[in-house]
C-alpha cells in the first residue's frame, strides 16, 4: 500500500504543476516545461526509494517488461497514478476557477510520432538511470528523468501536447488542455513508446536481468 500511495502523491503533484503552470489566470508561459520537469524530478527523488518512482503507467509498463516491476504491482500502479492525476486535474480547475486555454487539434500522425519519440526517450532513459546495474547507487537519477519531460515539452509540446505519459493524459484531459476525442493519441503512443523502450533495453544489454 505504501508503494501505491506513493505513486498517487507524485503523479497528483506532477499533474498539479501542469495545471498550475498551463492553466490561465497566472501561466507560468515559457517556463511552464522548466516547472513541470522540476516537479518530476523532485518527486522522484522523493519517492524513488519506496516506489520506483513511476508516476506513469507508461513507465510502469517499460519497468515491468525490463523484468523489474512485479506483475502483481502493475495494475495498482497504473490506478494510483490515474487516480492522482484525476485528482490533481480537479484540484486545479478549483484553484484556478477554470480550465480557460482552449484545447489544441493537433495533426494526428505528427502527435503521434511525438509522444511517441519522448515517451521512447523517458522510460529508456528511467531504465538506464533506475533500474540498470551499471548506474545502480547514482545520485543523478531523478535529475535525468525530469530533465528529459522538461526538453520534450519544449520539444514537442506544442506539436502533441507533450503528455509522454497516459496519466497525465487522463489529467490534462479532465483540466480542458486536451480533448476527449484525442485522449487515444497519448494511450496508443505512450504505451508504445514504454514498450519499445524496454525491448532496446533488454537487447543492448542482454546481461542486465
Amino acid at each position: 500500500m505504501r508503494k501505491y500511495l506513493v505513486e498517487f502523491i507524485g503523479t497528483f503533484f506532477l499533474v498539479a504543476t501542469i495545471g498550475g503552470t498551463v492553466l490561465k489566470p497566472h501561466d507560468a508561459g515559457d517556463m511552464a516545461p522548466l516547472a513541470i520537469g522540476a516537479a518530476l524530478m523532485v518527486m522522484v527523488f522523493a519517492g524513488g526509494h519506496v516506489s520506483g518512482a513511476h508516476y506513469n503507467p507508461a513507465v510502469t509498463l517499460a519497468v515491468f517488461l525490463r523484468g523489474k516491476c512485479p506483475l502483481a504491482d502493475v495494475v495498482p500502479y497504473i490506478v494510483a497514478q490515474v487516480v492522482g492525476a484525476a485528482a490533481a486535474a480537479v484540484t486545479m480547475v478549483y484553484l484556478k476557477g477554470s480550465a480557460a486555454v482552449d484545447p489544441p487539434q493537433p495533426d494526428v500522425v505528427r502527435a503521434l510520432i511525438a509522444e511517441f519519440m519522448y515517451t521512447f526517450a523517458l522510460c529508456y532513459v528511467v531504465l538506464n538511470v533506475a533500474t540498470a546495474k551499471g548506474t545502480s547507487g547514482n545520485s543523478f537519477y531523478g535529475l535525468a528523468i525530469g530533465f528529459v519531460v522538461m526538453t520534450g515539452a519544449y520539444s514537442v509540446g506544442a506539436i502533441s501536447g507533450g503528455a509522454f505519459n497516459p496519466a497525465v493524459a487522463v489529467g490534462i484531459t479532465l483540466m480542458g488542455l486536451s480533448s476527449v476525442a484525442n485522449i487515444w493519441i497519448f494511450l496508443v503512443a505512450n504505451f508504445a513508446g514504454g514498450a519499445v523502450a524496454a525491448l532496446i533495453f533488454r537487447a543492448v544489454n542482454p546481461d542486465d536481468k
